[in-house]
């Protein structure tokens, strides 16, 4: 695909001036002097949401790629940018877009005894199964299970994007990255940390008949505990505000604020 999208009067005689072109079904390419001056990309999240991002060298350029998003591509649209970054949310707003919702980012401390989890252990009957050791099998059911409570309860507006269903129910499971609670024969509830140069905690979920029992308390503890032995010191972790249960708990051991970031969306 390389479709042009002319200039708002209509015109474009000038050979100098800016050009708007959709070089692909995601990308769009604005070019000024010959030289690309801006450029838009939209990916479609796993569950269902389309993401739109801009990367533009000044406003004209930025107004006339999310013009051209617009009438190319089906609402609503959804952007993220860094709370922060109070240019580029004012150009998204004047592009007609709307605040939805906001994630905060936390440095999480694993020190126990910064974090006061030592003594946090599953209950009676629960045992922790270590990141690597879990069967994929009943991984995989527990984190369908998880999912569909979730979409049946406060939706995934509650959830970082990073943590969203494939389409169709597809689940990727890399179990190497996940510990587990295990509840006689099957999984409970589970964490997820990924290792990149700083840990992140993607997701900690717990069945909902077994909520409010302790379970993800000692599953934060054990994920935790497991990068102190490692040497890590902090870990980083994303919270929507409306989920005031993860935010109280990582508040709780210590875990520090240290930015966020505004979902707009434009319907």
């Amino acid at each position: 695909m390389n479709s042009a999208h002319p200039a708002p009067d209509g015109r474009n005689t000038d050979p100098h001036a800016l050009t708007l072109t959709r070089v692909s079904d995601t990308e769009w390419h604005a070019v000024e002097d010959g030289r690309v001056v801006g450029r838009g990309d939209a990916s479609r999240r796993p569950d269902g949401r389309l993401f739109v991002s801009i990367d533009a060298w000044h406003d004209t350029a930025f107004e006339r790629i999310a013009a051209a998003m617009r009438a190319d591509l089906p609402g609503p649209l959804h952007t993220v940018v860094d709370e922060s970054d109070h240019a580029t949310a004012s150009a998204w707003r004047r592009a007609g877009f709307t605040t939805a919702g906001r994630e905060w980012g936390y440095l999480v401390p694993t020190d126990p005894q910064v974090t006061g989890l030592g003594p946090a252990r599953p209950p009676e009957g629960v045992t922790i199964v270590p990141a690597g050791l879990a069967e994929e099998g009943p991984l995989r059911a527990l984190e369908r299970v998880v999912h569909d409570e979730i979409e049946a309860g406060a939706g995934w507006q509650s959830i970082p994007a990073q943590v969203l269903p494939r389409p169709a129910g597809t689940l990727v499971v890399d179990p190497a990255r996940y510990a587990v609670a295990r509840q006689h024969d099957r999984y409970v509830g589970l964490i997820r940390v990924s290792p990149p140069r700083r840990p992140r905690i993607g997701l900690i979920a717990v069945r909902a008949e077994l909520h409010r029992h302790g379970i993800a308390r000692a599953l934060l503890a054990h994920a935790l505990e497991s990068l102190h032995r490692e040497g890590t010191t902090e870990a980083w972790a994303e919270v929507a505000e409306s989920n005031t249960a993860a935010t109280a708990l990582l508040q709780g051991i210590g875990a520090r604020r240290t930015g966020g970031v505004l979902e707009l969306v434009l319907r």
